[in-house]
């Protein structure tokens, strides 16, 4: 892994997680800012090849996790699961449980290593937990319960697996120099549940989607500062980087069309997906995280939803510039139909401001950034469009403001067609009991998304939602 310079934020010292960051630590001057934690030439996936491994210190960590890849475990709900494999997963699992609880007090000073630790227990729980046979109740081991929910507390994210462990820290640069900048044609897939080049290229083709998307983060930098000028050349100026956005928003949906080409929509939805799930896709079957009154610090997780796209900041970053996320982000968009279908039976926030909870916490704090914008894109493109002084001009502005919405509107048509392929169709044909995964049909309960969601309800809303911003 390349050194970060001493002067990068990562490389700095971590505010305490209790009293917080000291005042005036984070600039937010600029979109670009490195206190956010997104790179002008890699954008919200780090410049540096992720740490590959935990030290020595932890490394009884990252074995448990290599025996469960190397074995490889099966899923408890596997149709068919032979005696052997169940045998091979209980042995594992009794490793967990008779793991020590080890301390992270040396690796607080690092986020690098915080998030190799946290990706590497999420990953280890997830097989713990989908490992088991259906019928057992979930009980995740104080071995992993302590760490994780410690690390969580310093990083800010839940303790589950994220958009963030699958995607933004889960690659190398294969035989390509560590020194190298990740490219949407270098990188290589570091971790998955089934060694299988389907579920390598399901996480690349995320992977992908966050490098090509650094062009929008440099659009919308230049459109905020000629929109701080706002004369006639700034206005132009904005027009043609709406026409540009747009471009990009369309390789953003053809990016995602291609996952067709590496991952095959049976396996996907059969072997893959099941280990993504949290708690609120498992039909009320509870997880209980032993150990938890032994640091007095800890509370009991709330979040629990799986990793999801919608966890992804450059999408919600896109939908902020062009002031879509109040359509698209609406508080009636929880995911829910109804009180009942909710897993914890309480209201559910709009999902996707819910996922932002489940970023990295510094891009959380870009998209806070980014919707604090003194001078919004909407509204500036409103006030020229309705403006006399220069119709034409304005004209011009508003129709490439709605070309870049429509982009937007049709990469969530292309994400109903990934979903229609990968979940919708395999669901009603699927060789894993029905109860496992609330299959689609009259009078059973509506298929569930990754992250909790009413998958089909959600998808349409926030689509219909996306196409009411046009003006």
């Amino acid at each position: 892994m390349a050194q970060l310079g001493s002067s990068h934020f990562l490389s700095l010292p971590r505010p305490d997680i209790q009293t917080g960051p000291s005042a005036g630590i984070v600039d937010t001057t600029t979109l670009a800012a490195h206190d956010f934690d997104v790179d002008t030439r890699t954008g919200f996936m780090p410049p540096q090849t992720p740490l590959r491994r935990l030290s020595s210190k932890w490394g009884s960590w990252e074995t448990l996790l290599d025996v469960a890849i190397a074995e490889p475990l099966q899923l408890g709900e596997k149709a068919g699961l032979l005696e052997s494999e169940k045998e091979v997963s209980e042995r594992w699992r009794e490793r967990v449980r008779d793991a020590p609880v080890l301390s992270i007090e040396e690796m607080k000073t690092s986020e690098v290593v915080l998030r190799r630790a946290h990706l590497v227990l999420a990953w280890i729980m997830h097989f713990y937990v989908h490992s088991l046979p259906p019928t057992e109740p979930i009980r995740i081991p104080a071995s992993i319960t302590i760490p994780l929910l410690q690390i969580s507390a310093q990083l800010q994210l839940p303790p589950m697996l994220t958009y963030s462990d699958d995607v933004l820290y889960n690659w190398n640069l294969g035989e390509t120099d560590e020194d190298a900048l990740p490219t949407e044609s270098n990188i290589r897939c570091q971790t998955t549940f089934t060694s299988t080049n389907d579920e390598a290229e399901f996480y690349l083709t995320s992977a992908r989607m966050e490098l090509a998307g650094v062009d929008a983060l440099d659009l919308m930098r230049a459109t905020m500062d000629e929109a701080f000028v706002g004369d006639d050349i700034a206005i132009r100026r904005i027009t043609e980087y709406l026409h540009q956005l747009e471009v990009v928003i369309r390789r953003l949906r053809v990016l995602l069309l291609d996952v067709k080409n590496g991952c095959r929509p049976d396996v996907f939805y059969n072997d893959i997906r099941p280990w993504f799930r949290g708690e609120d896709s498992q039909s009320g079957r509870k997880w209980v995280f032993e150990g938890i009154e032994q640091d007095p610090i800890l509370v009991p997780p709330t979040e629990l939803s799986g990793p999801s796209a919608g966890q992804s900041a450059l999408i919600h970053a896109i939908d902020i510039f062009l002031g879509v996320a109040q359509f698209s982000h609406g508080k009636e968009i929880t995911g829910h139909a109804t009180l009942e279908d909710s897993a914890l039976q309480t209201p559910k926030a709009a999902f996707l401001k819910r996922m932002q909870s489940y970023m990295p916490r510094h891009h959380r704090g870009f998209l806070n950034h980014l919707s604090n914008n003194p001078r919004p894109l909407r509204d500036f493109v409103f006030s020229t469009s309705t403006s006399e002084s220069d119709k034409e001009n304005g004209v011009a502005l508003l129709e490439a403001y709605n070309a870049a919405v429509i982009a937007l509107k049709e990469f969530r048509d292309a994400h109903m067609i990934i979903v229609a392929l990968y979940i919708i169709g395999p669901a009603r044909h699927s060789r894993q009991p029905a109860s496992t995964d609330q299959s689609v049909g009259t009078n059973k309960l509506p298929l569930k998304g990754t992250g909790g969601t009413d998958l089909i309800q959600f998808l349409k809303s926030v689509r219909e939602q996306t196409k009411g911003a046009l003006m």
